[in-house]
């Protein structure tokens, strides 16, 4: 069975599974909004809160097309989130701390993975950085479990990357299935895929990283842990009206709220392969099971057929199962009719 370790939780295939609200830089660089983010992801029952370490010149060319309804280039739609420095990452990590959730942040160059190692149990790699080896191999080298989502990679290219974590020195690989659209249509988010990666790669634990639309109930994603999903990660936001960025297709509080709620409810349904009788159906198999009753008097000495008898609760008599060894049998006594049989009436 495969095991992933953040910080004090080891995450099992087929435990509850490990929720991270990916507040991203939805934040939009204020510092009091990422901490009320953290409060709020803590109080709603994430494990993890995840943040996103970048520099838009370190990250995208001044020539970098968006690929999602951006009229801008990457580089200036990048520059308006990535505020933050060393110092506030510090911050929330020990804001995240305080709260009692473990603290990640995606970074996207060289210099981030340095300052978040000594704030970080875990790393997480983007898809997008999936075929990034120089940043694979720097972050395999901290020598730190590393969550790695897959969206838009072929199983080639999520093998490779694998190799090249584990060959560096990650001791643990967690994959995330996702889909790098945004926001991902119910249809395409292909949740049976999930099943499949952890069938492909056996000695990884497998998630879900999530960019569709939050249904009422948060069913997708209920759904996507009874899948095998051992990692549930989704943005998140205080406000999912905000322009721009992720708040759109992001969770708010109430639906973190009742994602948490659903696997603790799920989990707990769910038990073992084992069946055996609850203490608290004794009673219901006492009274709700049918006893053979006299449908009409039977005189002692009479030899009991079939017709006279009917099964009837509750179960303190002579269990409805032994009608075989009760026919042909004689009465030992009188028996009015209605009368559940014990042995002691038979001869």
């Amino acid at each position: 069975m495969a095991e992933f370790q953040i910080g004090g939780r080891i995450i099992r295939t087929g435990d509850r599974p490990f929720v991270i609200a990916e507040a991203g830089v939805n934040h939009e660089g204020d510092l009091a909004m990422a901490e009320r983010l953290i409060a709020q992801a803590a109080e709603a029952g994430a494990d993890a809160i995840k943040f996103q370490t970048y520099k838009a010149d370190k990250l995208a060319a001044v020539d970098s097309p968006a690929y999602w309804q951006e009229s801008s280039t990457q580089r200036e739609y990048f520059r308006r989130y990535d505020r933050f420095d060393e110092p506030e990452y510090r911050h929330l990590a020990s804001v995240a701390r305080r709260y009692g959730i473990a603290f990640i942040s995606t970074p996207f160059d060289l210099e981030a993975v340095d300052f978040l190692e000594p704030l970080v149990a875990v790393y997480k790699v983007a898809s997008a950085d999936i075929t990034h080896v120089q940043l694979l191999r720097y972050i395999a080298r901290k020598k730190k479990p590393v969550i790695l989502s897959t969206g838009a990679s072929t199983l080639a290219e999520i093998a490779t990357a694998v190799d090249v974590l584990k060959e560096n020195g990650a001791p643990q690989v967690a994959l995330l299935h996702c889909i790098l659209h945004y926001p991902t249509d119910y249809a395409e988010a292909n949740l049976r895929f999930i099943a499949y990666l952890a069938k492909v790669f056996p000695d990884c634990v497998v998630g879900y990283s999530d960019h569709t639309r939050p249904d009422q109930g948060m069913a997708l994603l209920t759904a996507a842990a009874l899948s095998g999903a051992s990692i549930i990660e989704k943005h998140f936001t205080l406000d999912k009206t905000l322009p721009g960025n992720d708040h759109y297709h992001a969770m708010n509080p109430g639906d973190l709220k009742l994602l948490t709620d659903n696997l603790r409810i799920v989990w707990d349904a769910l038990g073992s392969e084992q069946r055996e009788l609850l203490p608290a159906e004794l009673l219901a198999r006492a009274r709700a099971r049918r006893s053979l009753v006299a449908r009409s008097f039977i005189g002692k000495g009479t030899r009991i057929t079939a017709e006279e008898l009917i099964a009837k609760r509750p179960g303190s008599g002579i269990p409805a199962n032994q009608i075989d060894q009760v026919v042909g049998r004689m009465a030992a006594l009188d028996i009015p009719a209605d009368t559940i049989l014990e042995w002691s009436m038979l001869i």
